[in-house]
């Protein structure tokens, strides 16, 4: 691969930046669509950079930005370091054109552990969602006290309880609050997007709405994630549709049937 460097735009969710990159930085850069994006590429030298563009200010200015880092070093999951995270700022209105986080596994034949609690108070379950049966999608407020789920009455009149895939292990969530705006790698620790928001799909089932750098938005099943703490760290979907089979949930409902059910005990359809 060429170590030249050549002039790109790089994109960040306030603004971009023109910089010499080299071919590497640029492969970083790509999340699989027209443009590169800032973050995943994380601190360049500001001498490389010839121009930053603000939203805020609506202006291109020549130079690089202002770039706050630190290198905290923290061990944010097991076998997985935060060496260092920073921001990219405008020099005029000091508004922020991007931020990156860099990861290192020191054993990179192991794979990332439970990650570290972001703090002492953790809930053992999602919030309550309150549905009808004419939305197939409510927002969760990340403010909402952890309390019991109520069972919700479909159109046939029976009552479904609340599915045990909705509660989750404390290890993987401290406080739904810090939740929105995380920042969300998958299985490569590729960096893919930030969570705007938490809901509840038809089967009754969290998810989280993730808004990428292409400005595109994907719902992600709440079994899918693999790890929360710093950041938010997927399975693979191959690994998450094995762990949903093992686990009995019907595909149809999602009611979590006994070990060993073949046919789903609410709607009948085949496990």
């Amino acid at each position: 691969m060429s170590a030249e460097s050549r002039l790109k735009k790089l994109r960040g969710s306030g603004g971009y930046i023109m910089a010499n990159i080299t071919d590497e930085q640029q492969r970083k850069g790509n999340l699989g669509g027209p443009d590169l994006f800032l973050a995943p590429i994380g601190r360049i030298d500001s001498a490389k950079i010839s121009k930053h563009y603000c939203n805020s200010c609506e202006k291109d200015y020549d130079g690089g930005p202002q770039i706050k880092y630190e290198t905290p070093n923290e061990e944010v999951a097991e076998n997985l370091i935060l060496v260092e995270k920073g921001k990219y700022l405008c020099n005029v209105c000091d508004s922020t054109i991007a931020e990156y986080r860099e990861f290192r596994k020191p054993d990179q034949a192991s794979e990332v552990g439970n990650a570290k609690p972001i703090s002492e108070n953790h809930f053992s379950k999602p919030p309550p969602v309150q549905t009808t049966t004419s939305v197939k999608t409510e927002t969760v407020s990340p403010s909402v006290k952890t309390e019991a789920v109520q069972p919700t009455v479909q159109p046939q009149g029976r009552a479904v309880q609340p599915q045990p895939d909705t509660q989750t292990d404390s290890s993987k969530v401290s406080n739904f609050s810090t939740i929105i705006g995380m920042d969300v790698y998958d299985e490569n620790l590729k960096k893919i997007g930030v969570v705007r928001e938490m809901g509840v799909d038809s089967t009754q089932s969290v998810i989280i709405v993730v808004t990428k750098y292409n400005g595109v938005e994907e719902s992600i099943s709440w079994n899918r994630i693999k790890k929360i703490g710093e950041i938010i760290l997927l399975g693979s979907k191959k690994e998450s549709s094995v762990e949903q089979h093992s686990s009995g949930k019907c595909p149809s409902c999602g009611l979590v049937n006994k070990e060993g059910s073949k046919f789903c005990e609410n709607c009948g359809t085949r496990i």
